[in-house]
């Protein structure tokens, strides 16, 4: 009898030790990932502070600038000097950038050049809550550039581990474009044009890794916006 109870001390002894090390690992594990959210965060607001400061610098010596391009890292990858040569452009695109952020630097980024267009895409890393502010966003442009014509892309199609996003994308689509009519803008729907109607995703050719453009993919977003950008310009 007492050689049971010292076994089943001993097991339970072990078991609390396995649960030690376990509980230790996954709180190791979490904190690994809150220091790389961290770190994360702190890079995004940099790089964020920085962009603002480079506009602002390329402000005064921009003029009569045609085309003014909002957004995240997809317009940030973007050489619109390079596809858009006949344009006077500027590119305002910020990595990671979210409709809030976007928000907050409306008056560097695009009223104080002025533009005659504004391009919009905006809304991938946080299409759980675009919706909130992008008609605001909008609403603004419009309050502060009356005559300026405004283009709204919509969310992009994605494919293999971001193909998630599709979904989403397709129901924030249909009230991006349901905004640019109550606001009389343009609305661009790039989700088709992008798509592979085999996979239902993003082309592969068209993509660094299911997310991103490559040459290609901005290649085709170029030759759908070049004619739409020029009847509005004409």
């Amino acid at each position: 009898m007492k050689k049971k109870v010292v076994i089943l001390a001993s097991i339970l002894i072990a078991l609390a030790f396995v649960a030690l090390i376990v509980g230790n690992c996954l709180l190791f594990v979490r904190l690994q990932d809150k220091q790389k959210q961290e770190s994360w965060a702190e890079f995004f607001r940099e790089y964020y502070n920085n962009k603002v400061a480079q506009y602002e610098e390329e402000n005064k010596t921009l003029h009569d600038v045609d085309i003014v391009f909002l957004g995240d890292s997809l317009t940030d990858g973007y050489d619109v000097g390079a596809y858009y040569p006949q344009f006077n452009v500027a590119n305002r695109g910020i990595g990671g950038d979210t409709t809030d952020g976007l928000e907050a630097r409306l008056k560097v980024s695009a009223y104080d050049v002025n533009p005659k267009i504004v391009v919009m895409l905006i809304g991938a890393n946080n299409l759980d809550t675009m919706l909130n502010n992008y008609e605001r966003i909008v609403v603004s442009l419009k309050q502060n550039l009356p005559d300026a014509k405004i283009v709204l892309l919509s969310i992009c199609p994605t494919s293999g581990s971001q193909a998630w996003r599709n979904p989403i994308a397709l129901e924030n689509n249909a009230e991006i474009e349901a905004i640019a009519g109550r606001q009389d803008c343009t609305y661009v729907d790039m989700f088709p044009i992008l798509l592979d109607p085999d996979t239902n995703e993003l082309r592969e050719s068209y993509t660094i890794e299911g997310l991103h453009f490559t040459a290609e993919g901005y290649e085709v977003i170029t030759a759908a916006l070049t004619p739409i950008l020029t009847g509005l310009l004409a």
